[in-house]
């Protein structure tokens, strides 16, 4: 009988050491992943602030007006005269 008391002993203690060992890597691991989450919300808070800028530049390099002064100074296009312009029709 003292033999299954102390082999259930045993076995307690090691459950116990067990559960403290899986408690402290559990712990560990959702540290881990923690600190892993915070990185990647800053790097979506920056990607989100880079976005807008690319918004806000495309629309900028879009604006009618732009791209008017650009054809014209840099492309040397104009507008036709009526007289230049004909009508297809079908």
């Amino acid at each position: 009988m003292r033999a299954v008391g102390i082999f259930s002993l045993l076995l307690l203690l090691a459950s116990v050491m067990v559960s403290a060992i899986a408690v402290v890597w559990t712990r560990h691991q959702s540290r881990s992943l923690f600190v892993q989450l915070s990185q990647m919300q800053s790097q979506r808070d920056e990607l989100n602030i880079e976005y807008g800028q690319l918004e806000l530049e495309q629309a900028t390099w879009a604006e009618p007006r732009r791209i008017d002064s650009e054809a014209r100074t840099k492309l040397g296009m104009f507008a036709p005269r009526p007289q230049d312009v004909q009508l297809v029709r079908q």
